[in-house]
């Protein structure tokens, strides 16, 4: 199965905008572009709509810049659920990629916050059960797709680190814990004003080869922060600037725009 390298798919995923909260309708986008030693080599779109505690979530996601010489990776990404108390409750998440000729997909679904289902296309490869930790009874329960665990339900900036994410993408379960680093403000178009920053730990729990390079220096090594900024006045808040860490550089992930539709 073609998957993104999991320091591009992480930074992809802090990148998207998400939830609100209010019961009336209300609608939110931004674009983001993702750059690798000051050269531009993803880009994302995403729109969102909120109305009566459900939401649905759809962006895309593509190889931009010099990135598109070595591998031309498009995709569209959708998620949609429920909104209940300050919780996200997905109920299904589907991501379709391509590159060249090859096209992979992952479709996960769930029942009350658990997941019920998930299909990989292609299958994936047998796994050899001594280097790989396979995924127990207990760790797809109360977990959130990549799309719905971007958003933070807070009462103010001062709560929005402090947490962990349980994030499951479709093979992988990991945790993410953020923590406070600073406040700041920001101006972006649709967006000035304060945001929070937060530093995110990332923690591989099961759906993972053993001695994996990348993700023992996600774990072990990476510096990444992740700076969140308000959904209008709905007490949620959404990414708008991230840098990731990797072996050979660090991902920057940037809002073009980040906005209410009226």
């Amino acid at each position: 199965m073609l998957r993104l390298p999991h320091a591009l798919a992480a930074a992809l995923a802090v990148a998207l905008p998400s939830a609100a909260t209010a019961a009336s309708p209300q609608s939110f986008r931004g674009e983001y572009t993702v750059s690798f030693l000051g050269l531009s080599i993803a880009k994302s779109s995403f729109s969102s709509h909120y109305e009566n505690g459900v939401y649905s979530i759809d962006g895309s996601v593509s190889a931009a810049g010099l990135a598109k010489l070595f591998d031309d990776t498009r995709g569209t990404i959708s998620s949609k659920g429920t909104i209940s108390g300050q919780k996200m409750v997905p109920q299904a998440f589907r991501a379709d990629y391509t590159s060249g000729k090859k096209a992979s997909a992952i479709d996960i679904r769930f029942a009350n916050g658990n997941v019920i289902s998930t299909t990989v296309v292609p299958a994936p490869e047998k796994r050899d059960p001594d280097s790989w930790v396979p995924l127990g009874a207990g760790d797809l329960a109360s977990v959130l797709d990549p799309m719905a665990a971007t958003v933070i339900h807070a009462g103010s900036l001062d709560k929005v680190c402090g947490r962990t994410v349980r994030l499951y993408d479709g093979e992988m379960r990991a945790n993410l814990t953020l923590s406070y680093a600073s406040k700041g403000s920001i101006s972006v178009p649709g967006y000035k004003g304060d945001t929070v920053t937060c530093r995110m730990g990332f923690e591989p729990v099961a759906g993972y080869r053993k001695g994996r390079k990348a993700l023992n220096y996600l774990k072990n090594k990476s510096r990444i922060m992740v700076t969140f900024a308000p959904l209008g006045q709905t007490g949620v808040y959404a990414p708008i600037r991230a840098t990731v860490g990797t072996q050979i550089g660090t991902l920057i992930i940037s809002a073009r725009r980040f906005e209410a539709i009226q």
